[in-house]
């Protein structure tokens, strides 16, 4: 192995190790550190990857339970192993996971186990877990450590009776009672997985509404199916303690935002999904002179370089769309921009998803935030319901809903609840990415029967033209 790099990463989540691999195929020396021996980062290990397996697996159970029935599928008793979906998820994990170290092999990136500390702006010091060290010499390091759980004043996570999102994928049974704290997608996704599982799930939430961010009306109709799924919601309340007692429960302390009515809710696990914050400990960013803001984040210039030359970051550390695509993007940018090429992220283009069931998408901005900015738009929606493929597969709930300029057409966002939200978004960003008008979304012949047709039909509304509806 050579000490001397073109780019050392710290970091192996998705930003980092895509970062990585991009730098290589040009023909860069690289070298990733991570603290975990699998690659991946908390997305492939403990986060996005392992919650969308659970997920899937507890629809399965759902779907099996109360919709199989109607299309004439008798299932008889049905009920859910844990074991066998926790094993699961951990066989998706770790194919994923040796992918990437496949990857890595594929383009000669060397990969040290160890927590990376920068000595100097061309220096990187490699500890590994048994203490013994490694120098790195290189031309540029990027920083992508990404993030971790946060938490809130009065409530320790131990992973066991308060867990973070990392506890709620590796409970060994199914709880009577959750209590999530927040209603963002953490929450949400993973409060499904166990209220499908069995568990008594109530979401409590410092706002007076769900998903906070997202276009109104996607709220609205989120919270009202999720509702009727079996969620209960205390929207307003705010948590102000929790206390383990010696039966295992917790007794989870809340007050009204309005009124202050305090309230003790009991629960055999409280989870809390209240957002996640840069992870820096550690790094020596401090003794080399990298700037961060008052909430810990990095501050970087328009080429995500920091304020130490030759010293980069990427992703959650440095803030906006906490998204594992969006720190991707900017590795990429980075990668390319070291090459002498020319880097691009297009922050207006990046899309988020929950994946609940229906799935919730979204890209762009909302009709409030139009509204607030005094932006003339035009609203095309189109209903699942009035969607022949919906209604063949059962799945009519929710709708599409494209925001375009009033004046030039140009989509400014778009909105969806319904099957497959998060892929037929994909068709959007393009358009977005690609500057095409609404109107040229509804000349684009889409197939019959399809979900696509929604997308059609919601750009056909634009300008008041849908034909199913």
């Amino acid at each position: 192995m050579s000490d001397i790099y073109d780019l050392v990463v710290i970091g192996g989540g998705p930003g980092g190790y895509v970062a990585a691999i991009r730098a290589a195929q040009l023909g860069q020396k690289v070298a990733c550190v991570d603290k975990r021996s699998t690659l991946g980062g908390t997305c492939l290990n403990v986060g996005c990857i392992p919650s969308k397996a659970l997920l899937q697996s507890s629809h399965h159970l759902e779907a099996a339970k109360h919709e199989m029935a109607v299309h004439g599928v008798k299932t008889g008793r049905v009920s859910a192993d844990l074991d066998t979906m926790m094993k699961r998820k951990d066989e998706v994990v770790e194919g994923l996971t040796q992918g990437i170290a496949f990857l890595f092999k594929k383009n000669k990136v060397d990969h040290l186990v160890g927590s990376g500390t920068i000595t100097a702006s061309d220096t990187v010091e490699v500890t590994s877990e048994e203490g013994t060290t490694t120098t790195l010499t290189t031309e540029n390091i990027l920083i992508a450590t990404g993030s971790e759980a946060a938490s809130l004043p009065g409530i320790t996570i131990d992973e066991k009776h308060v867990v973070s999102s990392t506890g709620a994928l590796a409970l060994a049974a199914v709880p009577k009672k959750m209590v999530v704290i927040g209603a963002g997608v953490i929450g949400l996704e993973l409060g499904s997985v166990w209220r499908r599982l069995g568990a008594q799930v109530t979401v409590v939430e410092y706002l007076d509404a769900i998903l906070p961010g997202m276009d109104g009306e996607i709220r609205k109709r989120s919270k009202m199916i999720l509702a009727k799924q079996g969620l209960t919601f205390l929207l307003g309340t705010k948590v102000t303690g929790a206390a383990v007692m010696n039966n295992n429960s917790v007794m989870l302390s809340v007050e009204s935002v309005s009124d202050g009515k305090k309230e003790i809710l009991p629960a055999d696990v409280v989870l809390v999904a209240v957002g996640r914050r840069p992870f820096t400990e550690n790094l020596g960013l401090e003794q080399v002179g990298v700037q961060m803001d008052e909430k810990g984040f990095i501050t970087v210039d328009g080429h995500f370089q920091t304020s130490v030359p030759g010293i980069y970051a990427i992703g959650d550390v440095i803030g906006g769309m906490m998204l594992a695509h969006k720190a991707e993007e900017e590795g990429v940018c980075v990668a390319e921009t070291l090459a002498g090429q020319s880097g691009h992220v297009n922050y207006k283009t990046i899309p988020g998803v929950v994946y609940t069931h229906p799935e919730i998408a979204s890209v762009g901005r909302s009709e409030e935030s139009l509204k607030e900015a005094g932006i003339p738009y035009n609203v095309g929606k189109f209903p699942f319901g009035a969607n022949a493929r919906a209604r063949a597969i059962g799945e009519s709930d929710g709708f599409v809903k494209i925001l375009a300029h009033k004046e030039t057409d140009q989509i400014l966002g778009a909105h969806l609840i319904g099957p497959n939200a998060g892929d037929l978004l994909a068709e959007i960003v393009l358009a977005m990415e690609s500057d095409i008008s609404a109107e040229d979304i509804a000349r684009t012949c889409h197939s019959h029967p399809s979900l696509g047709e929604a997308v059609k039909e919601a750009a056909l509304a634009v300008d008041k033209r849908a034909i199913h509806m």
